[in-house]
């Protein structure tokens, strides 16, 4: 039977949410050309659509927010938040940014040239859009337990290092401007990446000379399972844990309104001076000056704060057994998702739950689409519609070997009754499941098009 962890925390703020009626709820779909992130947040009843930037804020940083210094340059908000970074995550030199995408904007502007690759673990939709918009090739390299839902391997994010050796050999190093890691692995799952394998990509990395950048938007999430799951770490504390991590990069990425806690903002971090001062002059051009980088002084003392609440272990136990909890009681209710549960999510494996619904017609789609008509819900579609694109070299559409519909959960925001409502939801939805058709794609931008593309139902 699925345990609910007890919240660390008490609610001192609410904000009313309703349930509008069906037929409402059909015409909102109609409204959005089916896709969900066209919906009006106020015609959702239950939003699991992100977890970025959605979650609810501590009193702690409300009132770090009291001592924003709105200073153009210089301000004390952001030598508040330097302080945090350097405790945290060491490197020399840092930027802040609007979210993480700005982050990815900057740094595939300057080191990629057209035809360049990047590998990582897996690129999750902001990053891969980066990479090809600048005619790049985003290259994913995880290991094969990935792709196999049943799967229980601890660490299922982790790089697979013969298929990186070898693809390195492949294209040669000059082809690769830096190489990536995910933690967690979003695409994957949210499934974590090992300690162990992080230090043997880093190594394999510098063997050839590539510079290492960690996407680290769920590296708190990431180091409490290493904690829990990994020889030799329970000892240590999550922020050791993530001081080992970032040892081992050149840099790193995030979004922080996930591990940050916070509603908007991110960074993008480095130790090479010389960069960091192209760096600089792009974040100028396109966000700020580099002491506020596209965010208000508030903003900044806000992820000061929520930098440090991400790593303490009581709110991290909750955390990962909140989202422990959805995906076990979806596993005895007989519903495929990934296993095991990961950090900030759970992955409804559409493919298996929908079998009758090619690649070509979006089972992922059309299952985030009734999720919403059935009860009000809104997830998002991980699969076809997300990340099938031409293959450069054939023009042949390359397909993801999952379809996945995520259920992100905000930090501190639903409660087991909430959580228990989805799995309702879900299971009525279920034993209908061969009622459910696909849908075609009416309208599509050439990048990112799950954003704003528009859907028939066939």
């Amino acid at each position: 039977m699925a345990h609910y962890p007890a919240e660390p925390f008490r609610i001192k703020v609410t904000e009313p949410i309703r349930l509008i009626s069906r037929e409402e709820r059909k015409q909102a779909m109609e409204k959005a050309g089916y896709n969900l992130f066209m919906l009006a947040a106020e015609d959702v009843f239950i939003d699991l659509l992100t977890d970025s930037g959605t979650g609810a804020m501590s009193q702690s940083q409300w009132a770090a927010m009291m001592q924003g210094d709105e200073s153009y340059a210089g301000a004390r908000s952001y030598y508040r938040l330097a302080e945090t970074m350097k405790q945290i995550f060491g490197f020399e030199y840092f930027v802040p940014t609007h979210q993480g995408r700005a982050a990815e904007t900057i740094l595939t502007d300057l080191l990629i040239k057209p035809g360049m690759s990047i590998p990582s673990n897996m690129h999750f939709d902001t990053t891969d859009g980066n990479i090809r918009a600048r005619g790049g090739r985003p290259v994913n390299l995880v290991i094969d337990e990935a792709f196999n839902p049943k799967s229980r391997h601890p660490f299922k994010g982790n790089m697979d290092l013969d298929k990186l050796r070898n693809f390195i050999l492949q294209v040669g190093k000059e082809s690769i401007p830096f190489g990536a890691m995910t933690i967690t692995n979003n695409a994957g799952g949210g499934q974590p990446v090992s300690l162990e394998n992080i230090k043997a990509v880093s190594e394999l990395y510098h063997e050839f000379g590539i510079l290492f950048f960690i996407d680290c938007c769920r590296y708190a999430e990431n180091s409490y399972f290493i904690k829990l799951r990994e020889p030799g770490c329970a000892q240590k504390s999550t922020l050791e844990i993530a001081r080992e991590i970032f040892k081992l990069a050149d840099g790193a990425w995030m979004s922080a309104k996930k591990d940050g806690m916070v509603n908007m903002g991110g960074f993008l971090a480095m130790r090479d001076a010389n960069l960091y001062q192209r760096v600089c002059n792009a974040l100028i051009l396109r966000e700020g000056f580099p002491t506020y980088g596209g965010l208000s002084g508030r903003d900044l003392d806000a992820l000061a704060v929520g930098l440090m609440e991400g790593l303490d272990e009581t709110y991290l136990e909750y955390r990962l057994g909140q989202t422990a909890y959805l995906g076990e009681r979806l596993i005895e209710a007989g519903i495929p998702i990934i296993e095991p549960p990961g950090g900030h999510a759970i992955y409804l494996d559409a493919g298996s739950l929908l079998p009758h619904i090619p690649h070509n017609e979006y089972p992922g789609q059309a299952l985030a689409a009734e999720l919403y008509l059935e009860g009000g819900i809104r997830g998002v579609e991980i699969g076809s519609v997300m990340f099938a694109y031409p293959n450069p070299d054939t023009g042949e559409i390359t397909y993801p070997r999952l379809e996945l519909v995520r259920l992100a959960l905000p930090r501190r925001v639903y409660t087991q009754s909430h959580l228990d409502y989805v799995v309702e939801t879900i299971i009525r939805l279920a034993n209908r499941r061969n009622t459910l058709r696909g849908f075609r794609i009416t309208y599509a931008p050439e990048l990112l098009r799950h954003f704003t593309c528009r859907f028939e139902a066939l």
